[in-house]
């Protein structure tokens, strides 16, 4: 309440521009800018093919997930989030994304959210992410966020609107507890989808008006294109598109077309990822 949050810090030393833009743009969906970042799937086969050599079994998720995280521990104003027209700096940097339990139709998913400090090598994220989806991804297996949501899938539907309600209106003020920010995967640094994993393209994913996400990235199937090299050669490369959704609201284009350029040049050398960052920048307060 009156700005403080538990899972972030209220940013005092803005412009007065930037505090207008939030009442101006009082939602997510008002404020979505949509990217499509093409990404060359050379460099990153040749680093994972490297590492299964060594042992290490790399997945093109564990490297985004990996590149993101060290991104936004470089670049902090993408780890800022809106709510009640106020820009808050996020206390970690958090992760989101679904596991499907089974390849079929009709088979359950979850989601799962990870904390990170920013400075971890791709080899301490892989593990990670790892360890979460073998613990999720069983038919009998249950998190706390899906005890919480069978919950509400148990009472009528008019509670349902209700206890939902409630829950929003107390995020706003900042008086939800910690416990149930921690279950919500929607209050989060980035959420992620790998469509590639069901061999589906890229889409631009909306942003959430529940929680706090304000980027959102979508994985595509990878697929074989024509490209214009360096010397202005038509060749074909297997490229995977991100389609990325972003919040403007607390970041300008000019700093996310910076962030991007940054992911670029990681996926550009894989292997930077395979050190430790020595800290994370700090965003202003």
């Amino acid at each position: 309440m009156f700005g403080f949050r538990p899972d972030g810090k209220k940013i005092k030393s803005l412009s007065g521009f930037d505090k207008f833009i939030p009442h101006l743009m009082s939602s997510r969906n008002d404020s979505e800018n949509l990217f499509k970042y093409e990404m060359d799937c050379e460099k990153l086969d040749e680093f994972i093919a490297s590492e299964r050599e060594k042992g290490v079994s790399f997945t093109y998720m564990h490297f985004v997930i990996a590149a993101i995280i060290r991104v936004i521990a470089l670049r902090p104003k993408i780890n800022r989030f809106v709510m009640n027209g106020r820009i808050y700096k996020r206390n970690d940097i958090c992760i989101s994304f679904v596991v499907k339990k089974s390849l079929r139709d009709d088979a359950q998913e979850t989601t799962v959210k990870l904390h990170f400090d920013g400075t971890e090598n791709i080899y301490e994220i892989k593990d990670k992410i790892n360890e979460a989806i073998e613990k999720n991804n069983t038919l009998s297996s249950e998190n706390g966020t899906d005890r919480f949501t069978s919950i509400i899938r148990h009472i009528p539907n008019f509670l349902s609107k209700l206890f939902i309600g409630l829950i929003k209106l107390l995020d706003k003020h900042g008086m939800l507890p910690n416990k149930i920010l921690e279950l919500s995967p929607f209050h989060t640094s980035c959420f992620i989808t790998n469509l590639k994993s069901i061999k589906t393209d890229y889409i631009y994913h909306h942003l959430y008006n529940f929680g706090n996400t304000g980027l959102f990235v979508a994985m595509g199937k990878e697929s074989k294109k024509p490209v214009v090299d360096k010397d202005d050669n038509i060749v074909v490369k297997k490229i995977m598109t991100l389609g990325i959704n972003t919040d403007e609201r607390f970041c300008d284009g000019f700093y996310y077309a910076n962030s991007f350029r940054l992911l670029r040049r990681i996926c550009d050398n894989p292997s930077v990822l395979c050190e430790k960052l020595d800290k994370r920048v700090e965003d202003i307060k």
